[in-house]
């Protein structure tokens, strides 16, 4: 799930338009924490860490953000503009993300799939590049060291 934009589905008539959000449906995880910004000042950056395990869906209820996203592993960055409620963003463990030019009249809501542990931040970019890096050496010597591949044995990282 590392970084995938989804489109959530609109219900509308004439009273107007709704969308609902049900964990394991439209949300692919057990949604146990959900806050949202609001308020955000001209100019200031949010976000600027990465997650250890959690795994969140942001949508920008109200207005607009820019999300530049970065997966630490030397690939290109990416920045993703939520300006729609009915399109969400999911981001997965282990993607550091920066938020700004937040519009004056922004409201983003994230849900997210554990409680808030401080312990699951990483706030040093260079903390963060470093972590991805030794996941990505622990793996590949993990599987040249097994005489079985995931692919054979029906794993799926």
């Amino acid at each position: 799930m590392a970084i995938e934009r989804i489109q959530l589905h609109t219900h509308g008539d004439d009273r107007g338009l709704l969308i609902s959000l049900e964990q394991q449906r439209n949300v692919p995880f057990e949604i146990r924490r959900v806050y949202y910004l609001f308020g955000t000042r001209d100019g200031v950056h949010r976000g600027q860490h990465a997650h250890r395990q959690l795994n969140q869906l942001a949508v920008a209820l109200h207005g607009s953000v820019t999300i530049l996203l970065d997966r630490g592993d030397g690939t290109d960055q990416e920045e993703v503009v939520l300006d729609d409620p009915s399109q969400g963003l999911l981001l997965g463990r282990m993607v550091w993300r920066d938020l700004y030019r937040f519009s004056p009249d922004c409201v983003l809501m994230v849900l997210a799939d554990q409680f808030y542990d401080p312990a699951d931040y990483i706030l040093d970019y260079d903390q963060f590049v470093s972590e991805v890096r030794g996941e990505h050496r622990q793996r590949h010597s993990h599987e040249s060291n097994s005489p079985f591949s995931a692919a054979l044995l029906g794993v799926q990282s």
